[in-house]
């Protein structure tokens, strides 16, 4: 074997560790989020793009869908700017305790980074809700984290 053929393997074999890192961690936060949300209905990823000019940082765009009268545990986005565009439906939405809001499609609502998020839950008794999440958020970190139990 030649020594250029050697080192374009030693070369392929470091990128593709390199890269297997952060991958994983985006697969292990979308099992997080998962667990975090069983609250019926999915989530679908958009967008994840890194912020160049803000290392560390990215925004991560997802869709999540909910059954009729679906709720998430409490939970935490921890460091996370989050905003939320109700896109159908009727969401009741609280944070920090906080007695809850209903928003309808059209509304959006904000979250500052480590918040607890009280209450999230489809309002509607047979209705889908939508809602299109934008998040600011830091890499390799989960978007959302259970709140533990009292």
């Amino acid at each position: 074997m030649k020594r250029g053929s050697l080192t374009s393997y030693a070369v392929v074999s470091l990128v593709t560790a390199l890269v297997s890192i952060p991958v994983s961690n985006w697969i292990a936060s979308g099992v997080s989020v998962a667990r975090a949300a069983d609250n019926g209905g999915g989530n679908r990823t958009l967008m994840t793009q890194p912020l160049a000019d803000i290392p560390g940082r990215e925004v991560r765009i997802t869709e999540l869908d909910r059954d009729p009268l679906a709720a998430s545990a409490p939970h935490r986005h921890p460091g996370n700017h989050t905003f939320g565009y109700i896109a159908e439906g009727t969401y009741e939405f609280g944070i920090n305790g906080q007695p809850p809001k209903i928003l309808h499609a059209g509304d959006v609502f904000y979250e500052p980074p480590g918040a607890l998020h009280s209450t999230s839950r489809n309002a509607s008794p047979n209705s889908k809700l939508k809602i299109i999440v934008f998040m600011v958020a830091n890499q390799g970190k989960p978007s959302t984290v259970p709140e533990p139990a009292k």
